[in-house]
């Protein structure tokens, strides 16, 4: 028995030092890892686009309200109603402004009955004041009497004009009472689509300060239009005109077509986050798409064809020993400005040369080479294979004993014996 142990005892450590042979062989001879990450050059096709939210509206969308206060007597229209202009859409009690126009008429009759006195009286006094003139011409009548009777005519024309004044009031009014009494009914002003009703019959509406909201009519849901918010550092790549696509979540996977018709130059500040209305419009013939959806909106304002092009990770790439020169400190910032001096690093034999160049376009993952001395194939680094720490040549070998790798490692594996 004790035999028989000692033959599996040594058999197991023959067979731990082979593995631990052929394990420090395979460390001994492994291809040292390339100390940077590298990218291939590439001639290709880059399309630059700015992407932005917006929400769908109609071009044209009007709020209907009561200019005056009243309880809702009748609706003619209801959601998704098509409506015509002039078209009777609600109407509200108009018994209240009706008893106010007759009282109106009466007052307005009242003072042309007075006004109609006053005349008569002041052509009285007219001939009275004649009367009296001949008779003082004539020795017949003093001069105290004259001046009495031109007196008494004055007074009356001055109570004429008096009189005409409140019938030009009461006619006033009276015109008012009717304007009132015909905001009782309410109509259409366009032609278009009930996208929204606010009242129901019976509701009680109060215009004081100002017109309560009955109705929105969007003019025609055939031609709508995207209002976006473009950030300041995107606004000055747009023009109107480009052509631009979105989707919604109403139809995934469906792009939409538009055109920017405009380009607000009213900005909108969100928590120190300055954005501009890009107005796109859309054509909407089959009536699938709905105001107030949120339209997530791309917009192409450069292409170009067959150029050579890096990753944007080439472009922030640079050795830990490596000073940038003067020209170029501060260039490095999010987003790429056009035919900036930038410099990469290609890779040849394990190291990393410093190549200046010229950068134009970008799409957010690669960016269009210029000019520089580079061609397409070349290597370039985009980062060390360990990050923050001096690039090593390295090994991927792990120890079957549970130690560190023997590359870099401090000889971690051999400490397990």
């Amino acid at each position: 028995m004790t035999k028989r142990i000692f033959i599996w005892a040594g058999i197991a450590v023959a067979f731990i030092a082979v593995m631990l042979g052929a394990w420090r062989w395979h460390v001994a001879h492994a291809k040292p890892e390339a100390p940077y990450k590298t990218a291939k050059v590439e001639t290709r096709r880059i399309t630059a686009k700015v992407t932005a939210s917006g929400t769908l509206s109609a071009l044209v969308t009007v709020q209907v309200g009561a200019q005056v206060s009243g309880r809702i007597s009748k609706l003619g229209a209801d959601f998704n109603t098509h409506v015509k202009k002039g078209e009777l859409i609600a109407e509200l009690d108009p018994a209240l402004y009706q008893a106010t126009l007759e009282q109106q008429q009466a007052s307005y009759a009242q003072a042309a009955a007075q006004q109609q006195k006053s005349k008569a009286a002041a052509d009285l006094a007219d001939k009275q004041f004649a009367r009296t003139t001949t008779l003082h011409d004539q020795g017949l009548s003093a001069q105290q009497d004259v001046d009495a009777a031109e007196g008494a005519a004055s007074q009356a024309h001055a109570d004429l004009a008096l009189q005409a004044a409140n019938v030009e009031q009461a006619r006033a009014s009276l015109n008012q009472a009717k304007v009132n009494l015909s905001y009782t009914k309410i109509f259409s002003p366009i032609d278009g689509v009930v996208i929204s009703r606010s009242v129901d019959v019976g509701q009680t509406v109060a215009a004081s300060l100002q017109a309560p909201v009955l109705f929105t009519i969007a003019e025609d849901l055939k031609r709508m239009q995207v209002d976006t918010n473009v950030s300041e550092g995107d606004v000055g790549r747009l023009k109107e005109g480009m052509s631009a696509y979105f989707t919604v979540d109403a139809y995934p996977g469906k792009r939409f077509k538009g055109t920017i018709a405009q380009i607000r130059n009213a900005a909108t500040n969100v928590q120190n986050v300055v954005t501009y209305d890009a107005v796109i419009k859309v054509d909407n013939d089959q009536l699938e798409l709905r105001p107030g959806m949120t339209a997530n909106v791309t917009i192409t304002y450069a292409e170009r064809d067959n150029v050579l092009a890096v990753p944007n990770a080439a472009l922030r790439f640079h050795p830990a020993d490596w000073t940038p020169p003067a020209s170029q400190k501060g260039q490095h910032k999010k987003g790429q400005q056009a035919d900036e001096t930038r410099t990469v690093f290609i890779v040849k034999n394990d190291k990393a040369e410093p190549i200046t160049l010229h950068s134009g376009l970008s799409d957010g993952a690669v960016t269009e080479i210029v000019d520089g001395d580079l061609h397409e194939g070349d290597l370039i680094a985009i980062d060390t294979q360990q990050e923050g720490a001096t690039p090593q040549p390295a090994t991927t070998a792990k120890n079957p004993f549970g130690g560190g790798g023997g590359g870099g490692g401090g000889g971690g594996g051999r400490r397990g014996f």
